[in-house]
């Protein structure tokens, strides 16, 4: 194991796929000569040339559309979105074309793409910039979606990514691209696609989360204990496939249950993981499935305002008092 930071992981992961597999390239604005706005790519540009580190125009319909045709003739490219807010640009690209040619040619045609960034708030990007989009790609067949928490799983998560024959939706909050954590040392250390984990194993309530707020289920669950109460944290990281069986194993054992997403409260993913929970689980709570998201309202840029708008660990720790 080795000690990194999350956005050096990715990195790190590109790097290896690209010398494994000459048909793995990175396309995007400014990924190249400037190294990336977040610095995923900084070095690679040198390391492999503009063959295979494109730099774009500003143009996200073009830029999905270039790799959807390369994927479809046989590459495996990686885009970079400059934040996922953008890739609303290119909906139709990624929705009616990179998500439905497999299945529109009867099999015979695949899209191996990945498309990644920073999805999430960062710190005062204000309400363009700071939308957590994974939900609406999880609701389109045809897709994988993963919003992995830790640098281990960004690791093993990007390489299945890129390695799989389906369009692929990988979503990174930029709140933590200077996580540090261990990642395996093995260029092969993948992590299956609808595969979630116990982040901290609990007996009393389930907090069930993906991506930052994984951590702030943490710290929540680090003040419940002083409490008396154990919270089980599980790290959901794949949305679309989705791990039901391991949510629901944990909330049979807890009977409780709190969802917590960064996305906006009404209509997010994580109202999709509530109600399986309170369908399939029904019988086995002794209180209602608790939801903890963010503000329905646009991302505010003044820091205080902001912060108001996304969930934090008080909010969990209230949310799970209103079980009782």
């Amino acid at each position: 194991m080795a000690a990194t930071i999350y956005r050096d992981a990715l990195r790190q992961c590109l790097i290896e796929e690209m010398e494994r597999d000459d048909d793995v390239f990175l396309i995007g604005e400014d990924i190249g000569r400037y190294q990336g706005t977040f610095r995923v790519t900084a070095g690679l540009f040198d390391q492999f040339g503009e063959r295979r580190v494109v730099d774009t125009p500003i143009t996200e319909p073009a830029i999905v559309g270039l790799a959807n045709g390369a994927a479809m003739a046989g590459l495996r490219p990686v885009v970079e979105m400059m934040t996922m807010s953008f890739s609303i640009l290119a909906l139709d690209q990624i929705i009616n074309h990179a998500a439905k040619i497999h299945y529109m040619t009867g099999g015979e045609i695949k899209v191996p793409i990945v498309i990644r960034g920073p999805g999430g708030a960062a710190n005062q990007l204000s309400a363009q910039h700071s939308q957590s989009l994974e939900g609406w790609y999880a609701h389109c067949p045809g897709l994988k979606v993963v919003a992995p928490a830790t640098p281990a799983c960004a690791y093993g998560l990007l390489r299945s990514a890129i390695r799989d024959d389906n369009p692929v939706i990988f979503t990174e909050n930029p709140g933590l691209y200077g996580l540090k954590g261990e990642i395996p040392d093995d260029k092969d250390f993948t992590i299956p696609f609808g595969s979630a984990r116990i982040a901290r194993e609990g007996k009393d309530v389930t907090l069930i989360a993906y991506s930052r707020m994984v951590h702030v289920c943490l710290a929540a669950a680090q003040t419940l204990a002083g409490e008396g109460v154990e919270a089980e944290v599980v790290d959901v990281r794949s949305l679309l496939p989705l791990d039901t069986e391991t949510i629901l194993a944990s909330v049979r054992k807890t009977h409780r249950a709190v969802v917590v997403y960064e996305d906006w409260r009404s209509g997010a993913f994580g109202a999709e993981i509530a109600a399986r929970v309170g369908e399939l689980c029904f019988d086995d709570l002794d209180a209602p499935v608790g939801r903890v998201g963010g503000l329905n309202v646009p991302m505010p840029y003044t820091r205080p305002l902001e912060l108001l708008c996304i969930p934090n660990d008080h909010d969990v720790v209230d949310a799970v008092h209103r079980l009782n």
